[in-house]
């Protein structure tokens, strides 16, 4: 018999947790650019609301005691912290994070793409988690950075302040985004990019980058003879497996 995820993810949180520090600061900026249309927007607030809420993903957060802030970007100045940084202690605070995300309003609909502004901004918002011990820049884009600093000159300052920056890229009008993202946007151990054929694909590409953002980097800071590293890993397995197999029902 299965164990549907919410009910392990609530099981694991009755396990012992060691006394610590938030592990995990994590930004997540939204482009909210002209390029990105009423329908696209919704795509990825929801998405990212979904993404959430899946139980690989809330677990993660939970165990690493993390910080999560939202920002939505658009052209040169048009930046905002939409969400301040939201502790996710516990299932609870994951779901208000998601019902927050899902309710936020656009504030732009009509202007450039300021990349490298974007990530100005969530750098600054650093300052305010130093008790976090890992850094993260989530940011999803359509398009090529036009206005504004250029995002690769942020490169340097990121290093200093030990923030990790990872994409989605969003092809559906730039074929050629991802290797851009690859290298004028993202930076850090590790730095990756999400490739998204289209809005359509956002909400499973959104979930699939923090699984490998948050999960597995929080079984990683656990000791190999933690108990919770065998049970997460295998919630983890568990989870992908079921979502393969649902793939298949649909082939």
């Amino acid at each position: 018999m299965r164990i549907k995820p919410h009910i392990l993810a609530a099981g694991l949180a009755l396990l012992p947790m060691a006394a610590g520090a938030c592990d995990l600061a994590l930004v997540l900026a939204v482009d909210v650019s002209g390029s990105v249309d009423a329908g696209e927007y919704r795509l990825q607030m929801d998405g990212l609301a979904t993404a959430l809420r899946d139980g690989v993903v809330s677990e993660a957060l939970v165990r690493a005691e993390a910080q999560v802030s939202l920002i939505q970007w658009s052209g040169q100045a048009r930046q905002e912290v939409s969400i301040p940084w939201k502790p996710t202690r516990s299932f609870a605070e994951v779901e208000a994070l998601a019902q927050m995300i899902e309710a936020t309003p656009r504030p732009w609909r009509n202007y450039s793409t300021a990349i490298g502004e974007a990530l100005s901004l969530g750098l600054a918002q650093f300052s305010q988690v130093p008790q976090c011990r890992r850094r993260v820049i989530d940011l999803s884009g359509d398009g090529y950075s036009n206005e504004g600093i250029e995002p690769a000159a942020l490169k340097p300052a990121l290093d200093a302040a030990g923030v990790t920056v990872n994409a989605i890229a969003i092809e559906q009008s730039e074929p050629e985004l991802t290797a851009y993202f690859y290298e004028q946007v993202i930076w850090g151990e590790g730095a990756f990019v999400e490739t998204a054929f289209s809005f359509s694909d956002y909400p499973e590409k959104i979930r699939r980058k923090l699984v490998r953002e948050v999960a597995r980097k929080t079984a990683a800071i656990l000791s190999p003879s933690d108990g919770r590293v065998a049970v997460l890993r295998k919630f983890q397995q568990g989870a992908e497996q079921r979502r393969s197999d649902s793939a298949k029902d649909f082939q």
